[in-house]
């Protein structure tokens, strides 16, 4: 996905296929988008050349910028060596430890005394490639996080905030929807950024709110009962569960839930998909 600029090169020579935003009321918008920012810690995933970054380092109480390039992040810690408010990471978001970064250190707490863990706020441009990866590795440390602005190539988007019944409802959506309220804000196209890429760019942003508990479904069961259920996206519920459930418990579990054995993961919202579930591990 798109990486951030501060200057307009008048012929760019982009790294590993990145293409930098030179529109400045975007990046402004973007990092509007995360709200009032003076009293938070925020998480940029690739800052790139720091435009996002200029902006945040003078909004936020604390702003930790991951940048996987390492000329790009050597340029950073340059460039923000005096703003005391501001930490350059080389390294991989999918990598990263976040109860390292966010959570409580050694000797901060006494034994008995718990304290609630820090809020963080998250904006970034995912790679197409890695938009999932890197979403899940954030709901699995959601306990730190409270809004994610992203932008991510538009059909991903849509994807994200699909409803159910529609064909581009899938696994990512289900499990976005499963953690987070999401919301389309704004699409930009390929002329926004040098170069241009060949397809349109969207800012969605996700605000964290977990269902796991309102559905009365153990998460990393449901989560990979999803992954079943969508894993071969043209076939039934019936063919793709049958792999892991014996046809009598899978037929009485469709029955108890009101669902058809013939519908496909997509035609079924969260609460239909947590009902099965219930039904299919009580039966066993």
């Amino acid at each position: 996905m798109p990486k951030v600029s501060t200057s307009r090169p008048s012929r760019p020579k982009p790294k590993l296929g990145q293409h930098y935003l030179v529109q400045d009321s975007a990046a402004l918008r973007i990092v509007e988008a995360l709200g009032d920012n003076s009293q938070s810690t925020v998480l940029e995933i690739g800052p790139g050349r720091g435009a996002l970054t200029s902006l945040l380092a003078k909004r936020a109480r604390r702003l930790i910028a991951i940048e996987l390039d390492r000329v790009l992040a050597a340029q950073l810690r340059m460039h923000f060596a005096l703003a005391p408010n501001v930490e350059i990471i080389e390294g991989d978001i999918l990598a990263i430890d976040f109860h390292t970064l966010f959570g409580p250190k050694p000797g901060s707490t006494r034994p008995g005394m718990e304290i609630a863990p820090e809020r963080v706020r998250v904006v970034g441009n995912l790679p197409y490639y890695i938009t999932s990866d890197i979403l899940l590795r954030l709901f699995e440390y959601r306990q730190y996080f409270e809004t994610i602005v992203i932008m991510v190539q538009r059909e991903v988007a849509d994807r994200l905030a699909a409803p159910p019944g529609g064909s581009e409802y899938g696994l990512l959506s289900a499990t976005t929807q499963l953690y987070a309220k999401v919301e389309t804000l704004f699409t930009l196209p390929p002329g926004a950024f040098s170069p241009p890429p060949k397809v349109q760019s969207t800012v969605v942003r996700l605000t964290m709110a977990p269902r796991v508990e309102s559905l009365r479904v153990a998460e990393e069961g449901f989560v990979d009962f999803l992954k079943l259920s969508f894993g071969q996206k043209r076939k039934t519920l019936w063919n793709n569960l049958k792999s892991q459930y014996q046809p009598q418990a899978l037929r009485a579990a469709l029955d108890k839930s009101g669902v058809k054995p013939n519908l496909r993961a997509e035609a079924l919202s969260l609460e239909k998909s947590a009902a099965l579930f219930r039904a299919l591990t009580d039966a066993r």
